[in-house]
């Protein structure tokens, strides 16, 4: 039975060292490259023939963009509309990497805290971005909420800055654990069906009912990772 954690190995596909550091083009993003292509090819032919009476076809990006629309409103209002652009391609970069890691021989990017977390990073100093031009100086009352004496500040004030930095933290955990994990019950078990030969039969219909689960899982964990962003994009627009 191989090891379930070598599916979880970044290796290089193009070796590129520029100054001794290592910038190869690796299965992680060759899987993000896929991804990108994917949602651009499907949103392509699902708008080709775009009619005032949406086709099935058409139905599908369109149920897509009302679905992200609507998170955002419910999360932040309409004032977050503005953001939409990113809220969407984040949900659809994270669903289709999800999804796609499911495929044979294909490799899960969102299982890695290197991927994972720099798309969480990008995304919090977006939301420090937003937040600083909304609020200018107000900003700073993420720190010392209104109501709260002076003299509390030294204990306050780190508390408030710690909640803010794990903020990254958080999306990325719950990301990246749901992930591997999924994907580790999957291998152990085709590993299993290999093993037990005819006898496999057992186990192959627990993997594809997994299989099921991890699809359902791959776009829920998508959607909990755009509500997050959300709320902690919300919270830089409004005052604490």
């Amino acid at each position: 039975m191989s090891n379930p954690m070598e599916q979880f190995e970044v290796q290089p596909l193009i070796p590129v060292y520029i100054k001794g550091y290592d910038v190869s083009f690796t299965n992680s993003s060759l899987m993000m490259f896929v991804s990108v292509l994917a949602i651009t090819v499907l949103f392509l032919l699902c708008l080709k023939n775009r009619a005032v009476v949406p086709t099935m076809a058409q139905s599908v990006p369109e149920a897509a963009y009302d679905f992200i629309k609507n998170l955002i409103r419910d999360t932040i209002g309409n004032e977050g509309l503005k953001y939409f652009s990113l809220i969407f391609s984040l949900f659809l970069f994270v669903a289709f990497g999800n999804f796609l890691g499911l495929f044979p021989y294909s490799f899960t990017f969102t299982s890695h805290v290197a991927a994972v977390g720099c798309l969480s990073v990008l995304a919090f100093l977006i939301n420090v971005c937003v937040g600083i031009y909304t609020k200018k100086w107000g900003y700073l009352r993420t720190f010392l909420p209104k109501g709260i004496p002076l003299v509390l500040a030294p204990l306050i004030a780190p508390i408030e800055a710690i909640s803010l930095l794990s903020k990254p933290f958080s999306l990325t955990v719950r990301l990246v654990a749901n992930m591997t994990v999924g994907h580790i019950m999957l291998k152990i078990l085709a590993g299993f069906i290999v093993a037990l030969g005819i006898a496999g039969v057992v186990p192959l219909l627990f993997d594809a009912c997994i299989i099921i689960f991890e699809m359902f899982i791959a776009l829920l964990q998508a959607y909990i990772y755009t509500v997050l962003s959300c709320i902690y994009l919300g919270d830089a627009l409004h005052q604490h």
